[in-house]
């Protein structure tokens, strides 16, 4: 089932998400609706935060977005298809500084087409647990560590836009403002219908 996809301004995308503590149906099915709606607005991730829920829980599918990246998931190398799209529970991201930093093009499903260049550590070591509580280990580079420390961020209320530096913030300040004017034209008609 799609979800809607709350915008840029809405208090919930400023939350830290709670532990997810219940692995349950539930949780499973709210995985499964994440993935289809992500997957229906062409997007790499999704964070509980922006379908409403303040949550230790995101989705992300790089399989198809064709960018070389490499993984070791559990201390294999599966291929892809066998663990994407990852259904991610209370993930603890560990940054290494030590393989360097790179800048890029990010853009965010709460902020329509806006984009703007971030930079971020290139490799990490994540911690989860998948939709079911099994834990697991994740070390990865490239888009993948990308769109990790990404949805991570937005579990913790952090957006791509304060990563940014002042000076690539300025160059999207304005369409960031239209776009959280028309965010909160939109809220204030209520729902369509």
């Amino acid at each position: 089932m799609l979800l809607p996809i709350v915008q840029y301004n809405d208090p919930v995308l400023r939350k830290k998400g709670a532990q997810v503590t219940v692995f349950d149906e539930a949780l499973a099915r709210l995985g499964r609706d994440m993935v289809e709606t992500m997957r229906a607005a062409n997007g790499i991730g999704l964070a509980a935060q922006q379908v409403g829920r303040a949550s230790q829980f995101c989705v992300v599918d790089v399989s198809r977005a064709g960018q070389d990246f490499d993984w070791v998931l559990d201390g294999g190398h599966p291929p892809l298809e066998l663990f994407m799209p990852m259904l991610i529970a209370n993930p603890a991201v560990k940054k290494h500084a030590a393989a360097g930093v790179e800048t890029d093009s990010e853009g965010c499903l709460s902020f329509g087409k806006i984009r703007g260049k971030v930079e971020r550590p290139v490799e990490i070591t994540m911690a989860f647990q998948d939709a079911q509580g099994v834990p697991h280990t994740l070390a990865c580079n490239g888009l993948l560590a990308r769109c990790i420390q990404h949805e991570t961020d937005h579990l913790n209320g952090v957006l791509f836009i304060d990563r940014m530096a002042k000076k690539e913030r300025a160059k999207i300040d304005d369409a960031i403002k239209a776009h959280a004017k028309a965010t909160k034209e939109g809220a204030a008609k209520g729902p369509a219908g």
